[in-house]
């Protein structure tokens, strides 16, 4: 509401009431027009002073200040001085709308700090058992090198085992940062995704017999499925994601590549029949660190940021992925590839 509507009431009630008490006492009309004009009048010029000098500003100067805090300087630069017609209502709403903003403000930045500390936590984690490891292993060599050369050699291997995992580590992490940071380009090219799934599936061929895993097209794709992306990261993709099956599949399973063909891209889905996840655990799949078994995370390897790469990737090509999974059946991961003109 506008101040001069504002005070206009303000000042009708007034002069009606002034007016109406003087007829009660006078019984005259005529005096109750007179002192319904005079008090209506000076009220009126009387109540718009005071609010224009001492709240009106105010208002005004507590809504600009907002505003501007909103717009921020560039924008504000570019837009000019903006003076609103009717700052009491728009100081509510832009007051509601700043304190609703910076509520979303505040919880992401809450969110990040949990997830900052969650991440420190299983870096720590993640360096220190290999650390441990590899010290323990290098005090147990010194001891017995001159011994008994065949266990100082034993132990040697154990050592040398959790240096190269703590080479992966540093190198997934790498590869994360790189991605965040657009450090490691995508390198778009014309190439047949068949092709590529099946020289993935011939490289993991040893690896999916010996838990007797089979990997297979759940179709016969004999036309070239021409996708535009970067092969190599594309091939990380798949290898993460068939490795990833494999590890968590059951002993004689199964992993499939299905392709479906939509307007502009093509959805892949890697489906195997395995344990399964549980539903709560599916929007925290792809966070860096995050095992659904902590225990036999670390029986089966790796450094737990196979998944996160995976979305960092796809994500770099602007492309999607999502998890589908039920407990005891299987689990299917699907992603988006752009298709070559």
């Amino acid at each position: 509401m506008k101040l001069s509507v504002l005070v206009l009431f303000t000042a009708l009630a007034v002069g009606l009431s002034i007016g109406m008490v003087n007829f009660y006492f006078q019984h005259s009309w005529y005096y109750l027009a007179i002192s319904f004009g005079v008090s209506f009048l000076s009220s009126f010029l009387v109540f718009y002073y005071l609010l224009e000098k001492y709240i009106y500003t105010k208002i005004k100067l507590i809504y600009k200040l907002i505003h501007n805090l909103k717009l921020g300087k560039d924008l504000k630069d570019a837009l000019g001085e903006y003076v609103s017609s009717d700052p009491i209502n728009d100081v509510e709403q832009e007051v509601k709308e700043w304190a609703g903003a910076k509520k979303k403000e505040i919880d992401l930045l809450k969110k990040q700090e949990q997830f900052r500390r969650e991440f420190l936590s299983n870096v720590s984690h993640e360096f220190k058992t290999p650390l441990f490891a590899i010290q323990g292993y290098v005090e147990t060599l010194q001891d017995c090198l001159v011994d008994d050369p065949e266990m100082a050699l034993k132990f040697l291997k154990k050592a040398e085992s959790n240096v190269e995992r703590l080479s992966y580590l540093i190198n997934d992490l790498d590869a994360i940062a790189k991605l965040e940071t657009g450090e490691a380009p995508i390198n778009y090219q014309k190439f047949d995704f068949v092709s590529l799934a099946k020289e993935v599936m011939d490289n993991l061929e040893d690896r999916a017999k010996a838990k007797n895993i089979k990997l297979f097209f759940k179709d016969k794709y004999t036309a070239v499925t021409a996708v535009m992306a970067d092969r190599e990261k594309i091939r990380q993709v798949l290898i993460n994601l068939m490795v990833n099956s494999i590890k968590y599949g059951i002993n004689g399973g199964e992993t499939a590549i299905k392709i479906f063909e939509l307007h502009d891209q093509f959805l892949i889905e890697v489906t195997d029949n395995g344990i399964g996840i549980e539903e709560k655990h599916l929007f925290r799949l792809f966070e860096r660190f995050y095992r659904i078994d902590n225990h036999r995370a670390r029986e089966v390897g790796g450094t737990g940021l196979g998944l996160a790469i995976v979305k960092h990737i796809l994500e770099a090509h602007q492309q999607t992925i999502s998890v589908r999974s039920t407990p005891g059946i299987g689990t299917t991961f699907a992603f988006t590839l752009q298709k070559s003109g």
